[in-house]
């Protein structure tokens, strides 16, 4: 891992969340919309839907709707199981909900994340390696942490999501860096460990809450 030139790091769950909970923003649009759902179902369901969702298409090149249709049917998946009202608009709930995680003070960063990545920048050089979409940017400069990162690499825009090898190929060529010169650092034990090992690079485990970004800093030392 010490071999390591550049550091990539997963986005979600490793520098940056949502402080509230995705079911508080579901729900908040919902009663946009007359529809008072319980912010606590809605985010269990939504938290069970994702782990059973199919990963998006893999197409090796920018998806032309950055995998918004993914999204639509995730979305329509949780009012399915959250038993949302007959006659509920979906179409429109999903355009507000599919924006409301673009807005200002929805994400916010991880307490250590700024801390870590100043302490990090004089050794390595670091990147983004997210199975997002181009939302991220934005939420990136919002929270004032775009400049610190090379490169962002997104999956909707390299064609493919963690753990799939062709993103890992593809972040390799976008940086012309050798896989033994590159550690991901994320809090998934599939997408980013497991898949980082397969393409042989070194993977760093953030197990949250057990550990912070801190923990990263003492193994590099």
């Amino acid at each position: 891992m010490r071999t390591a030139k550049i550091i990539f790091f997963d986005a979600t769950g490793t520098l940056i969340h949502i402080p509230r909970g995705v079911g508080f923003h579901y729900a908040g649009v919902a009663a946009r919309f007359g529809w008072n759902a319980d912010a606590n179902s809605v985010g269990k369901a939504f938290r069970a839907l994702w782990s059973e969702m199919p990963p998006p298409e893999t197409t090796r090149q920018p998806k032309h709707d950055d995998d918004r249709g993914w999204w639509r049917e995730l979305v329509f998946r949780v009012l399915d199981r959250c038993d949302a009202p007959t006659g509920f608009d979906r179409e429109r709930y999903f355009d507000a909900v599919y924006e409301e995680f673009r807005q200002p003070g929805v994400w916010d960063l991880f307490p250590e994340t700024l801390e870590v990545l100043k302490a990090l920048a004089p050794r390595y050089e670091l990147a983004i390696l997210s199975n997002f979409d181009r939302r991220l940017h934005s939420v990136l400069d919002q929270l004032g942490i775009r400049t610190h990162f090379r490169e962002v690499i997104i999956s909707s825009e390299a064609g493919a999501d963690k753990p799939d090898p062709w993103i890992f190929e593809h972040a390799l060529a976008r940086l012309g860096v050798a896989p033994h010169e590159t550690l991901l650092v994320g809090d998934d034990p599939e997408c980013d460990v497991a898949g980082a090992v397969r393409a042989g690079w070194h993977a760093f485990h953030l197990d949250r809450p057990r550990m912070t970004l801190r923990d990263l800093v003492l193994a590099l030392t």
